[in-house]
This record gives structure tokens, C-alpha cells and sequence, in this order.
């Protein structure tokens, strides 16, 4: 079995996406990690329940708490680095806390969002470049962990366009796509409806209906044509 990281800027990033393929690595006995750089407290939704960035990543990081039950995750790291800021950050500083986080739990596969962020939001940006980088570092220094990193995005037969303007990547660039199964997106689905501030928004994206979707990742340095099914087969030495 495998340890398995995602390593996200905010609160929603992993049931917005992967959830349901997380649901499925746990079920098949992987150990799975979540660290989220950010309470998310700067999101506009804040306005609308007139709570302050603090009280508001209070909020958010509540509903973590309920996602990592909902889940079952192995764990979960909730830091509260400046969201929506982190372009404004030195990168060495952020490349250190996940430097930090990867030294102690030293997981077999690392990820993050693809380069092009799904949404394009900077904090995703920043997040791809700074995991990138720590791992680069790593691989050069001869670590032996993470063995793979993994880059969450959506596949050329997602819908693009809609409320965010999503992106996919090419069929080129895919390396593995799980297929969920229905109990799998269902406890996607009991992930995502765990942020409750934020039903408004699932009902604009229309994400709670594609939680059976498959789940699409690139990896770095590596091209499996056809793309793997497994997110964990194969795994470099």
C-alpha cells in the first residue's frame, strides 16, 4: 500500500475535485493525507455572512474537519498561510512548509493542481510552482520520497467554460484516470455538501452532479500512453 498526499490551497480544493478518487484510494487500504495551505478565509462568501477573513477561515476550517471525518481521511493539516495572497509571499517560505510536511510524513506520491490551476486562481498557481520546486530539490539531493508527483486537472471530455471558466488539459498530458464507482461518488458528494457555506456556489458550478466524473492527473517526468488506472501502480524506484 501506499501513502498519498494532496497538498491544496484552500478548503473545498479536494472535494471540488478529487473526493471521490480519494474515497476510492482509501478504500483500497492507502494511507491518504491532505494539507491545505489556507483556511480559505478571504473568499467572498464571507460578505455575505458579515464574518471577518478570521472568523470566516474558522468557519471553513470547521468544514474541513466534518470533510476529514465524511472521508475518513488518514489526516489533515489545515495551515493559515494568507489566502489569496500567496502570490504576494516569498515562495522560499512556503517551498520550506511543504518541505517540512513532506520530511515528516514522507509520502510515495505528492499532488497538487495542474499548472494551469483548473481555475486559474493565483494561489493555485503559486501552489503548483512551490510543490514542483520542493520536489525537484528533492529528487536532485537523492530522496527517496515522494516517488511521484501528481498534478490533479480535468480531461479534454470535461466540460469547460460554465461559472469558473475551467480548464483541461490536452489528452497528451493525462497519465491516469480513475473511474468512480457509485459509492464513490456518493462520498464525494457527502464531501462536498459538508461546506455548507458554500452551497450557492455548488449549485452555480453544478459540480454536486459530476461527482461520477473520472478523475483525471498528469505526472511529472513520467507519460503512460495509455494513461494508468491507478494512481499508484507503477511507482518509479
Amino acid at each position: 500500500m501506499s501513502r498519498i498526499l494532496y497538498i491544496f490551497p484552500h478548503p473545498d480544493d479536494e472535494s471540488f475535485g478529487p473526493a471521490p478518487g480519494i474515497a476510492q484510494q482509501l478504500k483500497q487500504g492507502h494511507e491518504v493525507f491532505l494539507l491545505t495551505l489556507t483556511k480559505g478565509g478571504a473568499t467572498r462568501v464571507r460578505h455575505e455572512l458579515g464574518l471577518s477573513v478570521a472568523e470566516m477561515g474558522e468557519v471553513r476550517l470547521k468544514e474541513m474537519e466534518a470533510v476529514e471525518k465524511t472521508l475518513g481521511l488518514t489526516g489533515m493539516t489545515v495551515l493559515d498561510l494568507p489566502d489569496s495572497g500567496l502570490k504576494n509571499m516569498c515562495p522560499m517560505e512556503i517551498e520550506a512548509v511543504i518541505r517540512e510536511h513532506l520530511d515528516a510524513l514522507k509520502p510515495d506520491i505528492a499532488i497538487t493542481y495542474a499548472v494551469h490551476g483548473i481555475s486559474g486562481f493565483f494561489d493555485h498557481l503559486v501552489g503548483h510552482a512551490c510543490l514542483k520546486r520542493v520536489f525537484c530539490e528533492m529528487k536532485r539531493a537523492g530522496s527517496p520520497y515522494p516517488k511521484r508527483l501528481a498534478f490533479f486537472t480535468l480531461g479534454p471530455e470535461s466540460v469547460a467554460g460554465g461559472h469558473f471558466n475551467l480548464k483541461a488539459s490536452p489528452a497528451e498530458d493525462i497519465d491516469c484516470v480513475i473511474e468512480v464507482t457509485d459509492d464513490e461518488a456518493e462520498a464525494g458528494l457527502k464531501a462536498l455538501m459538508c461546506y455548507q457555506t458554500y452551497l450557492g456556489t455548488i449549485e452555480k458550478t453544478g459540480v454536486d452532479k459530476r461527482v461520477h466524473d473520472n478523475i483525471h492527473f498528469e505526472f511529472f517526468g513520467e507519460t503512460f500512453d495509455p494513461p494508468l488506472s491507478d494512481l499508484t501502480a507503477e511507482l518509479p524506484e
